[in-house]
């Protein structure tokens, strides 16, 4: 009894912890035109892109992110996943193909895009080793 109790704390532990990764660009634009604020947009390769992984493990998945992002952002991830096991939805992968185009030409990973309702880049930064604290800081210097 005590087992299947952990396990269902476990589950639901995660879930109410997980920021809203928003499933489509198009999506994620739309809560923005609505509710203001801004769109973090984060070019990922999330099965081989070490520094991605870092990222989304260490800050992106942290209490303190998450709650930042609750109040303060719409989260996209535009990932380009390497191995034919995790490959996307082809729709998917075509707009985030389109949308590196326009964010990120040089094609950088990881790269996070900070993006207004109207699309005009606030600001842009890749991965670095600071503190979660200091990722929220530049975040924010890009807001303001």
């Amino acid at each position: 009894m005590k087992t299947k109790f952990l396990i269902v704390f476990f589950f639901i532990s995660i879930f109410s912890f997980s920021q809203k990764w928003e499933e489509t660009y198009d999506a994620a634009k739309s809560k923005v035109e609505e509710s203001g604020g801004a769109i973090l947009l984060v070019f990922a390769g999330s099965d081989w892109c070490a520094p991605c992984i870092k990222l989304d493990r260490l800050v992106f998945q942290s209490q303190e992110f998450e709650q930042f992002a609750e109040d303060n952002l719409i989260l996209y991830k535009a990932d380009f996943p390497r191995k034919k096991a995790n490959s996307l939805d082809p729709k998917l992968t075509v707009t985030n193909k389109l949308l590196a185009e326009k964010f990120n030409p040089k094609g950088y990973f990881p790269l996070v895009v900070l993006l207004d309702s109207e699309e005009k880049v606030l600001g842009s930064f890749g991965y670095q080793r600071k503190s979660v604290e200091d990722y929220i800081s530049h975040i924010n210097s890009f807001l303001k």
